[in-house]
């Protein structure tokens, strides 16, 4: 290919990729796509790995497009997959871009509603998955002893005890 039909932005699974990068890093740029699934991708259509993104031509990067944005329906191992047992369909999808971050957020808000454990601990921004807190996540919240409560005394009352 000439330097001309290079594209140096690519645009996939609805997000500028950078065309200089090798396919498969380009494809783990996209949220919800990491190098493993990246990989399962490349193996599938038969690409070679190590291309660049921008030197593709246009039907492979429509076959990449279609093929990334309805996953699920390809790939036969579950485990590859972010959403297994869906809780609204029951069914094992893979989500991407504005879609995943829309239902994680939605699934954060369903478990605030219910109130359940994981739920009371996102509501009061503490850590979620059962690490210790007793040194860490302190962001946010005061740490120590304030200084000014200590000095509430009048100094008169000082003076007297000296005496």
């Amino acid at each position: 290919m000439s330097s001309s039909e290079f594209k140096h932005v690519v645009r996939l699974g609805g997000r500028d990729l950078n065309g200089k990068k090798k396919l498969i890093a380009a494809l783990a740029d996209i949220k919800g796509i990491g190098f493993t699934t990246a990989n399962a991708v490349v193996n599938k259509l038969n690409l070679d790995p190590n291309v660049r993104l921008g030197s593709l031509s246009e039907t492979d990067l429509k076959m990449i497009d279609d093929y990334v944005k309805s996953l699920h329906s390809y790939i036969d191992l579950p485990y590859l997959l972010n959403r297994r047992r869906d809780p609204s369909s029951g069914s094992n999808i893979h989500l991407i871009g504005s879609d995943l971050e829309f239902i994680v957020k939605e699934d954060i808000r369903r478990e605030k509603e219910i109130m359940s454990w994981r739920g009371v601990r996102h509501s009061l921004g503490l850590k979620v998955r059962g690490q210790r807190t007793r040194t860490t996540g302190r962001k946010g919240m005061t740490v120590g002893v304030r200084k000014g409560a200590a000095k509430t005394q009048p100094s008169g009352e000082k003076e007297k005890g000296k005496k």
